[in-house]
């Protein structure tokens, strides 16, 4: 699953992010949970990990450790959810 994320900072610079499979493995090795419990019960602070994580791993500059960028983040809203491995369709020899 990858998510898109828009997260909005307190000095009002707005950014988006998208998950990669690392992000979200670091996700699950941080909170013992399995990425599948995600859509049934996602928290503030699991978006938080999962926008700082991925900012992070993108170039995005922010505080290093999580409670400082969450201290200084306003807003962080799903803005899109996609598949990680998006099944494509398969071709068939019909004669």
């Amino acid at each position: 699953m990858k998510l898109t994320l828009t997260v909005t900072m307190e000095d009002g610079n707005r950014f988006d992010v998208t998950t990669s499979l690392f992000t979200v493995v670091a996700w699950e090795r941080k909170t013992k949970r399995k990425a599948s419990e995600l859509a049934a019960a996602i928290g503030v602070e699991d978006l938080a990990f999962l926008a700082h994580h991925a900012a992070i791993n993108t170039g995005i500059a922010l505080p290093i450790a999580l409670d400082d960028f969450i201290k200084k983040c306003t807003s962080i809203e799903v803005a899109g959810v996609a598949d990680a491995n998006p099944t494509e369709p398969v071709h068939t020899d019909e004669h």
